[in-house]
């Protein structure tokens, strides 16, 4: 019976780091969770709205609310997430008809949309802030 302890020990490589993923990767990514982040902030969005529309001293309300810069903050990280899944949408529907799969083209469309979307948001950001 053979020894198991003699057997070479294989390394194992489970190296599943956000950080090691080539760009299309990371953009892939973050559209997914864009994606979601726009879903939950969909109520958020939809409970601003109602604010707003409720009344004047509503209104009133939920401009004291939108001024605080906490929110003017995490409206600018929404702002982000839809540029970002816009920009990403886009990049994915050219890959769909075949158009910049070839390596060097992705990942140039994918630092692209990575470009794009965090200047659009600094932007418009800085239009609204």
């Amino acid at each position: 019976m053979p020894d198991l302890t003699a057997k070479k020990k294989r390394p194992l490589w489970y190296n599943l780091s956000p950080l090691n993923l080539p760009v299309p990767g990371l953009v892939s990514i973050f559209h997914r969770a864009s994606g979601a982040l726009l879903f939950l902030g969909l109520i958020w969005f939809l409970f601003l709205l109602d604010m707003s529309l409720s009344s004047e001293a509503g209104f009133t309300r939920f401009r004291n609310y939108v001024g605080h810069p906490l929110v003017k903050s995490s409206m600018l990280v929404f702002l982000w997430a839809y540029l970002h899944h816009l920009c990403a949408g886009v990049r994915h529907l050219f890959l769909d008809i075949d158009m910049g799969v070839e390596l060097g083209a992705a990942r140039r469309s994918a630092v692209a949309v990575f470009v794009v979307s965090l200047a659009l948001t600094a932007f418009i950001g800085a239009k609204l802030w």
